[in-house]
């Protein structure tokens, strides 16, 4: 899927993803795959669903805002050094470039973002 239809819907936690292993210089912890499709794109904008299967695993961000809709974890900031945000159903988060961050994910982690 690289664009949603106006007018359809998803159930963003029942989505099959494409995933692929977090790259071996990130894994902290465990196998955690990643995977993600774009529902809508423009020059300014993506906006798409995100997956990471349990494990740790650290990023460097972009500019993005988040809504956690399946799963269980902690984000950690480690640049610049935030308290660490649990991660359940409901949460909404905002990243901003190059922030430093650590993904432990217990159950596997669903979220709908904007970047």
């Amino acid at each position: 899927m690289s664009r949603m239809d106006a007018g359809a819907a998803l159930v963003a936690a029942s989505l099959v993803l494409p995933s692929d292993a977090v790259n071996a210089s990130q894994v902290q912890a465990g196998s955690p795959r990643t995977g993600f499709i774009e529902l809508d794109e423009t020059d300014d904008r993506t906006i798409g669903v995100w997956e990471h299967t349990p494990g740790v695993s650290t990023d460097v961000e972009s500019d993005e805002v988040f809504v956690v809709v399946a799963g269980s974890g902690t984000l950690e900031f480690t640049e610049p050094p935030l308290p660490p945000v649990e991660l359940r159903p409901g949460v909404i988060v905002r990243l901003t470039e190059g922030m430093r961050t650590v993904w432990a994910v217990r159950e596997t982690l669903r979220k709908v973002y904007v970047a």
